[in-house]
């Protein structure tokens, strides 16, 4: 996430492909078309509230937690976490634009409720050990966390590329990096919808990210991380491919 010389941008050398790029704007049409939707637009509230409880479903179930019950089970704290999460969302929008970091401590004091100790909730991680729902593997030390999370808050708050692009950079490096000992997944996922709303792509938080990921399958989730992991341009392209088809896939899960 270098910038180039005689630019602004933390994204403006990233190797993007012009098909990558192409899908990106197509699945930006995709979002506009829904929002335009006259249908949705009337149930604004209700399509808001089914968005966030079927995103948190898809978002536990990437994680293992494929079950429609909050209990004190592991499975069904990671769903009932999943649900607060995302339901926290929009009311920390306008916070995300000037103090990401802050918003992503918050996310992760929910996402780790039930399964670490408090006062290390919504702190990073300081070790190796991780939960890795996914066996994602291709971790990286504990010692790189603070700066490439400082250089993650400049991308949120000054990057002038594609809001979408942003949004795949910051759940990529969320996902790959896996900040926190518990719950990076969660959080990661939570950060598309507050790119898209912070950025004015999806303001009212219609449509359902998470549903496409998840649909995609994941052992192509796991595939798309460590195609990002990789930091080549044909990993970070394939990356992208996937993080543009699985938000297409979650606006037309839309239902009016």
């Amino acid at each position: 996430m270098a910038t180039v010389p005689g630019t602004s941008d933390p994204l403006g050398d990233l190797p993007l492909s012009g098909s990558a790029s192409a899908l990106l704007s197509a699945t930006r049409d995709e979002i506009d078309a829904l929002l335009w939707n006259r249908g949705i637009r009337a149930k604004a509230g209700e399509v808001a509230a089914a968005s966030a409880m079927r995103g948190a479903r898809d978002s536990a179930a990437i994680d293992g937690a494929d079950t429609a019950v909050v209990d004190d089970s592991p499975m069904g704290r990671i769903l009932g976490n999943a649900q607060v999460l995302t339901a926290r969302v929009p009311a920390l929008v306008d916070t995300w634009t000037t103090s990401p970091l802050q918003v992503l401590a918050e996310l992760h004091a929910i996402a780790a409720q039930g399964f670490t100790p408090d006062e290390e909730r919504g702190r990073p991680r300081s070790t190796d050990d991780v939960r890795d729902p996914l066996n994602i593997g291709v971790l990286p030390p504990a010692n790189v966390i603070s700066p490439r999370m400082t250089s993650l808050a400049t991308v949120i708050t000054t990057s002038t590329s594609p809001a979408l692009l942003v949004a795949a950079i910051v759940h990529g490096e969320l996902s790959a990096l896996r900040p926190f000992a518990v719950g990076s997944g969660l959080v990661a996922r939570a950060s598309v919808r507050l790119v898209m709303a912070s950025k004015g792509i999806d303001p009212s938080l219609f449509s359902i990210p998470e549903h496409g990921m998840f649909e995609l399958g994941r052992p192509a989730y796991v595939n798309a991380i460590r195609d990002y992991s990789a930091g080549t341009a044909n990993g970070i392209n394939s990356y992208v491919t996937w993080f543009a088809t699985a938000l297409a896939m979650g606006a037309q899960a839309v239902e009016v």
